[in-house]
Order: structure tokens, then sequence, then C-alpha cells
């Protein structure tokens, strides 16, 4: 059981960051925000994957304006990412967003910042301190310390300037593309601060390599009890982002959405076409929303032992295999049939 940190509870929308809520998964869309229908249509299908907060890209006022719009329709929570231009967050405050995230490193001058804070606080609306390792500010960017340092060193000061302005409301990101650099700074975080952390691997890659480094970087600090909202970010579909989220999630015991797929590698005493079977499953149960373990293994010598804990499983022979639920075999089946006749009995017994 992992014991996580104690951490402020804030609140985005209707979802609770930080305390003893769940870690929440979050993406970013990828489309023009001044598109709205566009935008509403991928906020609606990260919704359905379980996205449960979505950062909006505000580029200039338009985009900005288009959170009118949005706002109005969105199942989910919206967070505009501000750069640069200090004014798309007071007119994204203005047209009903309900979080903000400011890089401190490119926003401004710190009266820039101070007016965004007034504003939020005035409109009860949180702020995440994003640092990212590759846009520190010149002060701290030539200091002759470790990346990891530097960054937490920028947090701090922005923390400051918002304390200073009596706000609390704070999420912060420590993000680096390199995976230790990454862990080093919310390691460093979680012992001076107890604002909630967003944790992500920035610039991760593409699926395969993104994942990954994700996997490594997240599931560290989350094994660590660090860590109170996550996103994947890889080169790819968001809503890839938002499974990986989960999988990371419940390969951790921390939230459990879905199937949680196991299978066996291949080995010689592998009969059947397990790689295609393995991979039909988890796409035929993909939106299956049962909290369930559902198990394709390789042979039945081992299979069912293997995978007794599992609550439905397949075990393949030569040119057949079984169906077995925790561990008793219920079924033989030919290879041809077995599929089909798996998937309608997960289905039927869990309607």
């Amino acid at each position: 059981m992992i014991k996580r940190r104690k951490s402020k509870q804030i609140q985005i929308g209707n979802v609770k960051i930080g305390g003893d809520a769940p870690i929440s998964v979050q993406s970013m869309t990828n489309t023009d925000t001044r598109d709205v229908k566009s935008t509403l249509r991928q906020i609606n299908e990260l919704k359905d994957q379980g996205c449960e907060l979505v950062r909006l890209a505000i580029l200039n006022p338009d985009a900005a304006d288009a959170i009118k719009e949005i706002k109005k329709a969105s199942p989910i929570p919206l967070i505009a990412d501000i750069h640069f231009d200090y004014r798309l967050a007071i007119k994204c405050i203005e047209n009903g967003i309900d979080a903000l995230r400011i890089n401190p490193g490119n926003i401004g001058k710190e009266e820039h910042t101070k007016k965004v804070v007034n504003l939020a606080k005035i409109n009860n609306i949180p702020i995440r301190i994003g640092i990212n390792g590759g846009s520190l500010e010149k002060e701290f960017a030539s200091l002759d310390i470790p990346l990891s340092e530097k960054m937490v060193e920028s947090a701090l000061r922005h923390i400051r300037i918002l304390e200073d302005n009596n706000f609390d409301k704070i999420k912060i990101s420590l993000k680096s593309s390199d995976v230790m650099t990454t862990i080093e700074a919310y390691r460093l975080m979680a012992e001076k601060v107890d604002y909630p952390l967003h944790l992500g691997v920035t610039e991760a890659g593409t699926y395969f390599g993104g994942i990954v480094k994700s996997a490594v970087g997240l599931g560290t600090l989350l094994a660590e009890g660090i860590g109170d909202t996550i996103r994947v970010s890889l080169t790819d579909s968001p809503l890839e982002e938002v499974k990986a989220g989960y999988m990371i999630l419940k390969s951790l015991g921390l939230r459990q959405k879905g199937i949680n797929f196991i299978s066996c590698p291949t080995c010689g005493r592998t009969q059947i076409d397990l790689i295609k079977l393995a991979k039909e499953v988890e796409k035929r149960l993909e939106n299956f929303n049962k909290p369930l373990t559902i198990a394709v293994m390789g042979c039945a010598v081992n299979g069912p032992g293997e995978a007794k804990h599992a609550d439905y499983g397949i075990a393949g022979g030569i040119n057949e295999g079984y169906i077995f639920k925790k561990g008793e075999i219920i079924k033989r089946l030919p290879e041809n049939k077995l599929l089909d006749e798996f998937i309608n009995l997960i289905q039927t017994e869990n309607i």
C-alpha cells in the first residue's frame, strides 16, 4: 500500500486535487482553441476516455475569447495554458476558465503576475506554477547547481509571489525532458512545500519511448507517494495520453478504471497465436469499464495457476484454448471459437 505525501487540497471545477482525493488524469487538446467545434469534439472524446481535466493552449486573444463558448459546453474542467502574455490569462478568467497554468519563466514582469493573481483570487481560480527545465529565467539558469535545484529555486520564488498576495490555491509542476532531473526536482519540492504536485515528464517523445519515460518518471514518484495529478506527454493522440496515465496508476494500485489486463510473454511452450489473441482481447475490452482482471496466457501448464487471481482468463493449447475463472477451467474450445466465446462470457456475466 503506497502512503501518499500529505498535501493541501485545491479544487478545479468539480475535481479535487491533493489531500485524500484520487490522483487525477489530465491531458491537453491539440486543436486550434479558436475552433470551438473541433475543440469541444476532442474534449468530449477525452472525457469518454476518462480524462478528468483538460488544458487548452491560449496563443492569442481570439483563443481566449473562445473560452467563453467552450466553457458553456465542456463536460470537464478547463485549464488555460498561458505563455508570454499575462493579458491572455486575465481574459480567460473573465471568460470563465476553471484554472490557469502559467510558466513563470516567460510570463513577463512580476507586476504582471500580480495582476493575474489578484483576479484569480477574486474569482477563486487555482494557478499551476509550471516550471520547465528548458525555459528557466536567466537568474536561475546561470546558477552553478544541478538543473533540478534550479527548477525548485525558480518555483519557490514564484510561490512566494503568490503567497505575498495572500494566494494559496497553488499547484506545482517541475518538468524536464530528462527523467532523473524530473524525479529529483519533484523529490526536492515535496520536502519543501505541501502544495499539490502535477507530475509529468515534458517532451517525453513518441508513443513507445514516451510511455516508457513517463512510466519510469511518474511511476517512481507515485510509488514514493509523490504526486496528485498527472499528464503523460506524448507525441501522439491526447487519447493515448489518458490511456497511458490510467495504466501507470493501475499498475501501482492507485486507480482502477476498466480492465486490468495481464498476459504472459511468448515461449517455446506456446501452441496458440498468443500475440494476436492478446491484442484482440485487449482491443475488444478497451471500453469495458468494469474493474476486472483479465488474463491471456500462453499455455495450460502455467496459465490458470499463474493467473488464478484473474477474474477471467484464457490459456492456450494446441490449436485450442481453455477459459478459466479464478484459476478454475470452465471451458475447452477450438482456437477459432475461443475469442468470441471468451468476450461473450465476460460481457454476459458483467452487464
